[in-house]
């Protein structure tokens, strides 16, 4: 049995990991503060969160019908879905995956983008809707500059890809050159948008006091519902409406050093060893692309420091495995191991043997295994929770529903209940929230907004008929 004093240490030893309270309100002051430069002209360029404009302006109101196409590219499969809307906030969709090999990842985008309309094309043939004009919504979950509703130049690839001929180009008009060189393939893509937007639009379409949306899985980002008189940057011809959804791009939140004062050797340790070193700080400390890696270094460091394994005879091989095996621990463990607890830890003693072929774990040291994964999980969701507050209070409504989707989200047990820790701490009393899991919000969204853009277009054009009259 683990003594009090051996708990005590690594408690001492993981407290960099656990912000206290005067650190978590930093981080908000911080946070918000790089909200209001991202949305200002002028100070736009020196925000870390670039608050992207995505000219999603129009809502659904749970009553749309009609059939409408989504295409969500955001990794090494892409998805083709076909989305039935019968009104009500009901709908029935049908999705089909591709995958993408090497070869589309690191081709030049005219082949990307022309295997895609392929597939496509295959798609609507085989569910026999391939005589129909078909509207889609396309979620490309890449950093972009939108200057349309159907309009986004690609800022860089992320995600293992790297398709030659795209950077600084609109992914727009190479999707729509692309569909055009298709003969008989009759689909208009009338909207781009990314995976938050798509999981705010998919929420809403359930209730309409969604205003935000948060994806938590490999990487981190949100969006929320934006007043346009605060947004400067935006042309005058859209100020007609009273809204627009933003795209704050948080996982950048950090760059101008707005998380220094969380930033640990860990943080640091991961980001020097990934490909985009410098970039993308919050999402390095919070998503599951990282934590499983995070929690890699605090062990091996607690090992060496006799705190964990310290009476275990493959101490040795468990250290060389941790030292040489960068990622040797998921993040999908950070999840598996959450519900275990006892004496025997069944979990966590599989993860042993998986990972370090150790059979008959010591229980102390499963014990502190699963807490030190505890406290990265923990140290994860309270942070989002910060952010998460900064955006309730921005939008100032009475009631806001954030919209979640994300394999961290939807897999880790506790992960909703430590963003809540920190929400309840800093919303602003006069507000009340809630949150909503997103029904494939990427893929839904995606159609939901083609047909928002459709009901605005036919509404618009019936609008017209009478004028003429």
């Amino acid at each position: 049995m683990s003594t009090t004093s051996e708990l005590t240490r690594l408690r001492e030893f993981l407290n960099e990991l656990i912000p206290s309270e005067d650190q978590l309100v930093r981080l908000y002051q911080n946070f918000c503060a790089q909200i209001r430069k991202g949305l200002g002209s002028k100070t736009n360029k020196d925000a870390s969160t670039k608050c992207y404009l995505t000219y999603v302006q129009d809502f659904p109101t749970g009553n749309e019908t009609g059939k409408y196409l989504a295409l969500d590219l955001g990794g090494s499969k892409f998805r083709v879905l076909l989305i039935h809307l019968k009104g009500d906030s009901e709908a029935e969709q049908i999705t089909k995956i591709y995958d993408l090999t090497e070869r589309e990842l690191h081709s030049t985008g005219v082949e990307l983008f022309d295997y895609i309309a392929k597939c496509l094309h295959e798609f609507v043939c085989e569910q026999k809707v391939d005589n129909e004009h078909m509207p889609l919504g396309f979620t490309f979950s890449f950093p972009c500059v939108q200057t349309g509703l159907s309009r986004a130049t690609l800022v860089r690839w992320t995600k293992g890809f790297n398709c030659s001929d795209t950077v600084g180009e609109d992914i727009g008009l190479m999707l729509k050159a692309a569909i055009a060189r298709r003969p008989g393939l009759r689909i208009d893509m009338v909207a781009i948008l990314n995976d938050t937007t798509g999981t705010q639009m998919s929420c809403a379409h359930r209730n309409p006091s969604c205003h935000i949306g948060l994806i938590v899985g490999t990487g981190c980002n949100a969006c929320y519902t934006e007043k346009v008189e605060n947004c400067e940057r935006l042309d005058s011809k859209y100020k007609d409406k009273p809204k627009i959804i933003i795209n704050v791009e948080w996982g950048a939140f950090g760059e101008k050093g707005g998380v220094d004062h969380l930033f640990t050797d860990y943080d640091r340790n991961v980001d020097q060893n990934s490909i985009n070193r410098g970039s993308q700080i919050f999402e390095k400390m919070v998503s599951g692309m990282y934590m499983g890696e995070l929690v890699r270094l605090i062990l091996l460091r607690a090992v060496n420091e006799n705190l964990v394994f310290a009476q275990c005879k493959l101490r040795k091989h468990i250290t060389d495995i941790l030292t040489k095996k960068p990622h040797c621990i998921e993040t999908k463990v950070l999840s598996d191991i959450a519900n275990d607890r006892g004496d025997d830890w069944p979990l966590v003693k599989d993860v042993f043997k998986q990972v370090f072929n150790l059979n008959n774990a010591d229980p102390d040291d499963c014990m502190k295994f699963k807490f030190i994964c505890d406290v990265v999980v923990k140290r994860s969701g309270n942070m989002i929770g910060v952010t998460l507050s900064g955006l309730v209070n921005k939008v100032g409504e009475s009631f806001s529903v954030i919209g979640v989707d994300g394999t961290v989200y939807r897999c880790h047990p506790n992960f909703d209940g430590y963003m809540r820790e920190t929400l309840d701490r800093f919303v602003d009393k006069d507000y009340k929230y809630d949150m909503m899991l997103s029904e494939d919000g990427s893929g839904r969204g995606a159609a939901l907004v083609a047909a928002v853009v459709h009901r605005d277009y036919m509404e618009r054009k019936s609008l017209n008929a009478k004028l003429r009259q």
